[in-house]
């Protein structure tokens, strides 16, 4: 990935709308890519790596736990989905032991908290940033223009 950054904002009105996003996202990412899922607690950021990963591994009750403790968990998809979750982590070096070179090499990535994996991380994955508001969160998203082109289908109609 490289070129401008690019950025889009999402209004998704509750959990459905979550979890709807996830699954149209799923369908457009490719080996490659890193989403870095930032937020506060509660924000939803593992509703959407659950509803992506399940959409891609077409499994809609595939069991998909937090990596809270694992602080990785890996999916047999096409390409294989990596979801870490770096809350927990010790120091970013940490993040070779728990085979990132391998993610983002041969797979499509999911990380929440990313501020904890320091340099570790691509400078042009595609941040996902959530908030509150009102009842519902505000994503913001931000990546290479061609990759904000290439995942619009997936919010062209949320786009605010």
């Amino acid at each position: 990935m490289s070129g401008p950054a690019g950025r889009c904002s999402i209004f998704l009105a509750d959990e459905a709308a979550t979890i709807a996003f996830g699954a149209r996202l799923a369908d457009l990412l490719e080996a490659g890519d890193c989403l870095l899922l930032n937020g506060d607690l509660g924000m939803g950021k593992s509703t959407l790596a659950r509803a992506l990963i399940r959409a891609r591994a077409g499994a809609p009750d595939l069991d998909v736990p937090s990596p809270t403790f694992t602080l990785v968990q890996a999916y047999e998809t096409v390409p294989p989905i990596f979801h870490f979750d770096l809350y927990r982590l010790g120091d970013p070096s940490e993040l070779v032991e728990l085979g990132l070179d391998e993610a983002l090499s041969e797979g499509i990535s999911l990380i929440e908290w990313p501020e904890r994996g320091g340099d570790e991380l691509p400078g042009d994955a595609i941040a996902i940033t959530f908030a509150e508001e009102g009842a519902g969160r505000r994503l913001v998203l931000s990546a290479p223009d061609a990759v904000v082109t290439r995942l619009s289908p997936a919010f062209s109609d949320l786009a605010t």
